[in-house]
């Protein structure tokens, strides 16, 4: 078994801190990794990573040794993963318009929805501005999977809409529309469903977290987040938050802040107050800094794990990706 180095940094407040492992994972020379656009844990604590590159997942020990991979030229772009409680992993193909559920070991079971015709929304590439909201699915980003099944997808890049499903893959209902009022959303990216049965979107563009029940009623809204990609609900309704932050992962016609905040971490109790919080910092090759969180999960320790699409936003940033981090490790203390 590989030996987890962490460093000496102490990261986060209160009884929410965590120490970064170092060079987390080990993957064979032989993959081509690109970036971890996806992370999620299993029952028994393997790390499941959606790579964009070939293969497309990765499967790794919590100490990062590398067990196996799938998913070759199976997807158009990797975009979101989510592990089930019964062991599956739906992911998200965003320009491949589709939501697959697959076992473990890389096997399809089923498509959710229609595959591969985008919904007609008026979407000119990856600009929200000017569309309308439409059903299943143009450039959908993410899963979540309520206790009975169920499932919620938002549907995010090239739509504004939340679609739910349920636990036969039928659709049930759509909800949303494009904008910045109440209710509305600019890229309605990552998604959760609490043990309350709330529906947490992270509506990134609006740089807020929307909380609404399963018929789409509004119920509450956290603004205390700065482009937020992904929420993870861990145990006792405590939400994991990967910020994407304004200094990277910009659109075209998004300018730098004069005084910008990197990528983030944050962690809230189930009412939306604050726990702890790392990052924000603009070095992200420090142990405490990000380029472009996208994704987080928490296994059953509590450690956290966090995928960045930095090789994607400093591309079309003309930066250099080297060196840059992509899937992080942090192990409470």
């Amino acid at each position: 078994m590989a030996q987890e180095t962490r460093t000496s940094a102490l990261l986060g407040q209160g009884s929410w801190q965590y120490q970064p492992v170092a060079d987390w994972p080990q993957i064979p020379t032989d993959i081509d990794f690109v970036e971890a656009i996806g992370v999620a844990v299993s029952q028994d604590d393997r790390v499941f990573v959606f790579n964009r590159g070939n293969p497309a997942v990765l499967v790794f020990q919590p100490d990062g040794q590398f067990i196996s991979a799938w998913g070759e030229d199976l997807f158009v772009r990797p975009h979101g993963m989510t592990a089930a409680q019964d062991g599956t992993l739906y992911l998200t193909d965003d320009l491949g318009h589709r939501v697959g559920q697959f076992t473990p070991e890389g096997q399809l079971l089923r498509d959710i929805g229609p595959a591969g015709t985008p919904s007609q929304t008026g979407v000119s590439g990856f600009d929200y501005r000017s569309i309308t909201s439409a059903g299943p699915y143009n450039l959908p980003t993410n899963v979540a999977v309520a206790e009975d099944g169920h499932l919620f997808i938002a549907d995010g890049y090239g739509n504004a809409s939340i679609h739910h499903f349920d636990a036969n893959g039928s659709l049930v209902r759509t909800w949303g529309d494009s904008g910045d009022a109440t209710g509305q959303f600019n890229v309605p990216h990552g998604i959760c469903v609490d043990a309350r049965d709330r529906v947490l979107v992270a509506d990134r563009e609006n740089s807020r977290i929307q909380i609404f029940d399963r018929e789409g009623t509004l119920l509450q809204t956290w603004t205390d987040v700065i482009r937020p990609c992904q929420v993870f609900v861990g145990e006792d309704d405590i939400f994991f938050v990967a910020e994407l932050g304004n200094q990277n992962g910009r659109f075209p016609w998004q300018p730098r802040p004069a005084q910008p905040t990197g990528g983030r971490v944050s962690i809230f109790d189930c009412d939306g107050r604050l726990l702890s919080r790392w990052g924000g910092g603009l070095d992200a090759r420090q142990p405490d800094g990000f380029y472009a969180c996208h994704d987080i999960c928490v296994d059953s320790n509590g450690s956290v794990y966090v995928g960045e699409v930095a090789v994607t936003a400093a591309t079309a940033a003309g930066e250099d990706a080297a060196g840059l981090p992509t899937l992080r490790k942090f192990i409470r203390v």
